[in-house]
């Protein structure tokens, strides 16, 4: 069926007025109102100057408001998927209005006055079509923005048109606010106050842009925005279980939602984020290796959202957060042994220099399949060596993004049925890397340093480092003067010209030659680097980083090799435990009932 969309200019009084027929929802999935006192001055003070200078009865200016995206949902209403922060503040800003007009009373009041009274109500409130009664508990923006007291805050003010004079809630802020502009331009200039409500009802113009789905809805948002969704798909996924779940059980998801939020920011990751992953680690387990990637709203949306509304899914996403609390923070984490293992965190670290975020899939799905298994450590330290030799080696020899993509999405469905996992990437001979080793794509600089450095120390490096060229980057031209500018300049971006330093460090050595350097080197605690200083080298070359080039690709082939032998050697007959785990066998059941077994 094709998409629908309409585009409508309307007036705030024709727009707002809509409601009476289609009420104005701000869904669960969004924010709280954010508006704060300059948006609110902005908003009154930019519509009291267009009315002074463009607007009012006697000229047909308009001031242009913005666009405002819905589409109709299920019960009727217009479900705001852009625009609430602006649609939320003309409703408090009318009421600002209409509650200072009606203060007078009805025997004093103006033709005027009257007349904008009557405007205003059918724009806040449903009134009865044959009467004309207003309605005051029949308000027609309602939001359910989930967890938000606002909601009730928000009603209380249209509804009352009181606000509490205490209350730090951005919608009571922001009410006494526009009484506070309201009041202040009245009294300076009382001759233009029905201009303003005249100009603001009728010359203020939005721009609705009305879909037939919430999908379309949220497409056209995300185009229309340059700065990207602001609504993110995790939002949606939250009032999505939200909805589905039983009344009762509501208010502690809410709380284990906030958790999750609060624990995830903490450790540099989103719930957005965790939701990625978890799709990685569910593709294992329908044992999906399509390389086609699919986006995050579109996979869960799939059958009603079923993936969802799966009992273990929150669970999941705090495994997945804890394995990151490892790798981004440095945590331990309780009775989980392999976060402190230093070796385990130093191979994590260098993965986290490979080019692209296609290890982190194996590596989650890897933890929440085996975390539990009494001989967990030792198989994730192998496993891990393996990941980041294959990886290593096919970037140093194909510096490609989506070179291992195949592969990597083989691995996971084969991780999913064995702890020792079967790598089916194509085998290389490890002599045939030295030259790319030697010099590599700047990409694999990084990994490469860190394999070197973690060869000869057990903590990890300072969380601020550099990549230091032991002959600078900036020579002095008589230095060499039997090389010509080109070879100099492509030796000098050898690995065997390089070394791990830190920042602060770096800054104080500078551009100087090796004799100076030396001094600095010795002060470094990354091992690799000091050994540097205390040396009995008294001078940096040319021949200096061919030499070196060679000792340090033969330390890495071996290092590779070594972690290769050690995994192929793994017993898989002894990858397990002899009793399957809780995990175990309900993964087993899914098989079953997907037939693969």
């Amino acid at each position: 069926m094709p998409t629908t969309i309409e585009v409508n200019k309307q007036s705030v009084e024709a727009l707002l007025g809509s409601g009476k027929s289609k009420p104005f929802v701000i869904p669960e999935y969004q924010r709280p109102y954010a508006w704060t006192d300059e948006q609110v001055e902005t908003l009154f003070e930019d519509l009291w100057e267009f009315t002074a200078t463009s607007g009012g009865t006697e000229r047909e200016g308009s001031y242009f408001l913005g666009s405002i995206v819905s589409y109709e949902n299920e019960d009727g209403e217009q479900e705001i998927i852009d625009g609430q922060q602006r649609i939320t503040s003309l409703f408090l800003l009318l009421r600002a209005i209409y509650t200072k007009l009606v203060a007078t009373p009805a025997s004093e009041r103006t033709a005027e006055a009257n007349n904008f009274i009557g405007k205003i109500e059918p724009a806040i409130w449903r009134t009865n079509k044959l009467t004309g009664t207003v309605d005051y508990k029949n308000i027609l923006l309602t939001s359910r923005v989930v967890n938000n007291e606002g909601n009730e805050i928000l009603r209380s003010i249209l509804e009352t048109g009181c606000a509490d004079e205490n209350a730090k809630d951005n919608y009571s802020k922001n009410y006494r606010y526009f009484q506070e502009l309201f009041d202040k331009h009245s009294t300076e200039n009382p001759l233009m106050v029905y201009q303003f409500i005249y100009a603001l009802l009728n010359q203020a113009i939005l721009l609705p842009i009305t879909a037939d789905t919430q999908d379309t809805a949220l497409t056209i948002f995300s185009t229309l925005n340059d700065r990207g969704l602001p609504l993110s798909d995790a939002d949606i996924f939250k009032a999505k279980i939200y909805n589905h779940l039983e009344p009762e059980d509501k208010k502690a998801f809410i709380e284990r939602w906030k958790d999750l939020d609060g624990q995830a920011t903490d450790a540099n990751e989103s719930i957005q984020q965790l939701f990625y992953y978890n799709m990685f680690y569910y593709r294992a387990l329908e044992q999906d290796t399509k390389t086609t990637t699919p986006g995050v709203r579109k996979y869960y949306a799939a059958n009603k959202f079923e993936r969802l509304y799966k009992p273990e899914l929150i669970d999941t996403l705090f495994v997945i957060l804890n394995l990151w609390k490892v790798v981004n923070k440095g945590e331990e984490l309780e009775d989980e042994a392999w976060s402190k293992n230093m070796k385990i965190k130093q191979t994590l670290d260098t993965l986290s220099s490979y080019p692209n975020e296609f290890w982190k899939y194996p590596v989650v799905i890897y933890y929440i399949c085996y975390r539990n298994e009494k001989n967990f450590e030792a198989r994730f330290a192998l496993f891990l060596n393996k990941l980041l030799m294959e990886l290593m080696t096919k970037y140093l020899m194909i510096p490609t993004i989506n070179a291992v993509k195949p592969d990597i999405l083989k691995l996971n469905s084969a991780i999913v049925a064995s702890d020792v996992p079967t790598f089916e990437f194509k085998n290389i001979d490890l002599a045939q890397l030295e030259p790319y080793i030697q010099n590599p794509n700047r990409n694999a600089v990084r990994m490469l340093l860190k394999t070197l450095a973690y060869e000869q120390q057990d903590e990890l490096l300072p969380a601020k480092w550099e990549i230091e060229h032991i002959f600078p980057q900036k020579w002095q031209t008589n230095y060499f003067p039997d090389e010509s500018d080109a070879i100099i300049k492509e030796k000098i971006e050898h690995i065997g010209n390089k070394l791990p330093f830190e920042k602060k460090l770096n800054i104080v050595a500078g551009n100087g030659y090796f004799g100076k350097k030396k001094k600095e080197y010795t002060a470094s605690k990354i091992t690799i680097t000091k050994t540097m200083g205390t040396s009995d080298v008294a001078d940096w070359n040319m021949d200096s980083i061919m030499k070196r080039d060679i000792r340090v690709s033969d330390q890495i082939i071996k290092t590779l090799n070594k972690w290769n032998n050690e995994y192929l050697n793994v017993p898989i007959e002894a990858a397990k435990t002899d009793e399957p785990s809780e995990e175990d066998l309900a993964r087993i059941e899914e098989f079953k009932k997907k037939g693969w077994i």
